[in-house]
């Protein structure tokens, strides 16, 4: 077990890490590397977020048994025992008999002896950026280590929001766009088809290890939130945005086919397209912490609005516009106009 003096100097390699920021991917695991050398823990699963609907999307995860992932990812989201949605900073599944109210504690990770689950979410007041769950099978996390963990929360949130906001790049000229892409799903989140170009995206998605079909992760977090609010347990759309390459943003959709039959013993439809220019905005304001007046300001921007105009729609005097525009430039690293709307709104 760490000490104070050892997890003082842990939480300062964390904030360089974030600070440094980069690759999504990388800093996350890093971030892994980190934590394991200074709490420990035997497996993981850490996911971005979109940042208003809270769920989960491009995941990496370390889980013993990979085919069981569909039925973890739908326990996950039907479980309300510190569900990442209502948490504050970190919770140990051991404390108030925390074991014996989880779903999915008591259905699947008591069988592969997970004694104990310490799980992080990582929310300001732009949105929420991702969770964290980390397992234990031999002991429970103890007092000093939640406190630890809570400690990171908070550079660690603001470095996967930066990290979200570096993604929004200029895109590369005549870069091919997908589709609208279908993946079926069954109830139990089994997959029973897809369309021809889905495998190709999946893959970017989450890289598959060589010579194994690509898991479709993003897709059973969107349908496993269309489960959890049919339960009554979240009622966030069934709905995640994610950065796919090069500036690339896609939507995933979860709903059920039909409407005859009731809804468990219908299949399960994940659309996936590319981000539309207004949910990708949005996405951008929040990313890149714009304050209500500026994402405003940047919405009328999009809209075509000319200076005077967007001053008159906002009651503003012309140079009180000019001061939030020099602002949003500053925050978001652009200089004029054009690129800053290319970059919001992927055109």
């Amino acid at each position: 077990m760490a000490d104070s003096a050892a997890y003082a100097r842990s939480h300062a390699r964390v904030v360089r890490l974030c600070e440094a920021v980069g690759d999504s991917r990388d800093l996350r695991l890093r971030l892994l590397d980190e934590l394991r050398a200074t709490a420990g823990f035997d497996a993981y699963a850490f996911l971005h977020t979109d940042p208003e609907t809270s769920v989960g999307c491009a995941p990496i995860a370390d889980f013993p048994d990979l085919p069981e992932l569909p039925r973890l990812i739908r326990l996950k989201y039907l479980t309300e025992v510190n569900r990442w949605t209502a948490l504050e900073g970190v919770a140990r599944l051991s404390e108030h008999q925390g074991p014996s109210r989880s779903l999915l504690w008591r259905e699947l990770l008591s069988g592969y002896g997970v004694r104990d689950v310490a799980s992080m979410v990582f929310r300001d007041r732009f949105g929420c950026w991702g969770f964290l769950d980390l397992y234990r099978y031999d002991r429970d996390f103890t007092r000093a280590e939640a406190s630890y963990l809570s400690g990171l929360t908070g550079p660690v949130t603001t470095g996967l929001r930066r990290g979200q906001a570096e993604t929004f790049v200029v895109r590369p000229p005549d870069t091919p766009r997908p589709g609208p892409l279908v993946l079926l799903l069954s109830h139990d989140l089994r997959v029973l088809g897809q369309t021809p170009e889905t495998h190709a995206y999946l893959s970017v998605l989450l890289p598959p290890e060589h010579g194994r079909p690509p898991v479709p992760a993003s897709a059973y977090n969107v349908a496993a939130q269309l489960l959890a609010v049919e339960a009554g347990v979240d009622t966030n759309p069934a709905r995640a945005r994610v950065h796919l390459k090069d500036g690339l943003w896609l939507t995933l959709r979860a709903a059920r086919i039909g409407d005859a039959d009731p809804p468990d013993r219908r299949d399960i439809a994940v659309t996936i397209e590319e981000t539309s220019p207004t949910e990708r905005l949005a996405a951008f304001t929040r990313a890149f912490a714009l304050s209500a007046r500026e994402a405003e300001l940047l919405g009328h921007l999009a809209k075509g609005g000319d200076s005077r105009t967007v001053a008159d729609q906002m009651f503003l005097t012309k140079n009180t516009v000019q001061d939030h525009l020099k602002s949003i430039f500053a925050k978001t690293s652009t200089n004029n106009r054009r690129m800053l709307l290319t970059r919001a709104l992927g055109a």
